[in-house]
């Protein structure tokens, strides 16, 4: 803990002062950062963003561009410089500092919903447009023009209870863009008590919570991302859930022609299972095939497909979020539907163990037709929202 002489405050925008311990690491410096936000903040600004910790206002998260009608918090396009600043801070601390996981990610995330504003700004949006970002050859879909994607703008609106704590200041209707997204803080950020960190939008939902100054739960984490890559002007390439979907090609292109036919779902899926207002319906019977069945080096490929969802942490509940999940390695089960390519409409992978829960899904593109598009979620059986709600 640092001394007096590390510690502080800082007077709000609203003239509270909250503390702030610049030299403070691990779940104080995410601590003393959120309250470096608030600070920057008015009192009107705060009133959006330090919220209620309840079930409505913890799971009032989508994978719909929705804005803040079916999220809480304060809206990143109303932020200042200094504001935004110091909320990516915020974010940078509570997220893994992996390449292409934790902050990283979700900055790329952000960038593929500015690449969809501008390709829905255009006439020919709906058949890509000219300047449309560039597809690898995995991304191409032969894709089934007669389904829907649930997050087409065609969609039926989010339904369930909205948040309790405020409307979080976003415009109506279906928008894309990195300035729809919202930052709340559910319960007040404390080394001592109890609180969640709630941010997201469009293709993304992070949840961590925080309970006497550790983390209590990472999940459930949602993401998704349309395009599934694309070339920035600058010749920068970015494909935010490659890494995510290469390791489930490595496990399932690991199983033999026995393991696939075992590991075979009879259900199609459209959708994760698993999504927005489905909190705590986990499968009764777990299906696919077992991975005590597996080898020593298709389990080393299970726990490595896991890896990138759960470090969307910091990386030392990361690191013991994954020495849980090695534990219950042998009673986890991989099951797939569809192709095993990710790369066409219905292609479904999920893990599922005792405590671990991941799916990704294939879907067709919404605004880039010509392509799928993914859909991803991680949770965990008893550690969702840290285990503070009970769901039957």
């Amino acid at each position: 803990m640092a001394n007096a002489s590390t510690s502080g405050s800082e007077k709000s925008a609203a003239g509270v002062q909250r503390p702030v311990d610049k030299h403070a690491t691990g779940t104080a410096a995410v601590v003393s950062a959120a309250n470096a936000f608030l600070n920057t903040l008015t009192s009107d600004q705060q009133a959006s963003t330090l919220l209620d910790l309840t079930q409505a206002n913890a799971t009032a998260w989508s994978n719909l561009p929705c804005g803040g009608t079916c999220r809480p918090g304060i809206q990143f396009s109303t932020l200042s410089d200094d504001q935004l600043a110091a909320a990516e801070h915020v974010l940078k601390l509570a997220l893994g500092s992996g390449k292409d996981t934790g902050y990283e990610h979700v900055l790329q995330t952000l960038k593929a919903d500015d690449v969809l504003a501008s390709a829905e700004s255009t006439s020919s949006a709906s058949a890509g447009p000219t300047d449309a970002p560039t597809a690898t050859a995995t991304d191409s879909a032969s894709a089934d023009p007669s389904a829907t994607p649930t997050d087409s703008a065609s969609a039926a609106a989010p339904t369930g209870t909205p948040p309790s704590g405020g409307a979080g200041g976003g415009a109506g209707g279906f928008s894309y863009g990195s300035g729809y997204y919202y930052l709340a803080f559910l319960g007040t950020p404390s080394k001592t008590g109890t609180w969640q960190l709630h941010f997201g939008g469009h293709h993304l939902a992070v949840n961590i919570t925080y309970k006497d100054g550790e983390v209590s739960g990472a999940s459930p984490f949602f993401t998704g991302v349309e395009p599934t890559s694309w070339t920035a002007d600058d010749g920068t390439t970015y494909a935010p859930l490659a890494k995510f979907r290469d390791g489930l090609l490595k496990l399932t292109g690991s199983l033999s022609t026995s393991q696939l036919a075992e590991a075979k779902l009879s259900e199609s899926f459209g959708d994760v299972l698993l999504g927005p207002g489905k909190d705590g319906d986990f499968p009764e019977t777990k299906e696919g095939i077992k991975v005590s069945e597996l080898s020593p080096k298709q389990k080393k490929l299970v726990l490595a497909a896991i890896h990138p969802w759960v470090a969307d942490v910091d990386d030392a509940t990361a690191a013991q979020l994954m020495k849980t999940y090695a534990k219950e390695l042998d009673q986890t089960y991989v099951a797939y539907s569809g192709g095993t390519g990710l790369d066409t409409q219905g292609d479904y992978v999920r893990i599922d163990g005792p405590s671990v829960w991941v799916e990704f899904v294939c879907q067709n593109g919404v605004v880039f037709q010509n392509q799928v598009h993914y859909h991803t979620v991680y949770r965990d059986h008893t550690r969702d929202y840290g285990n503070e709600f009970s769901f039957s």
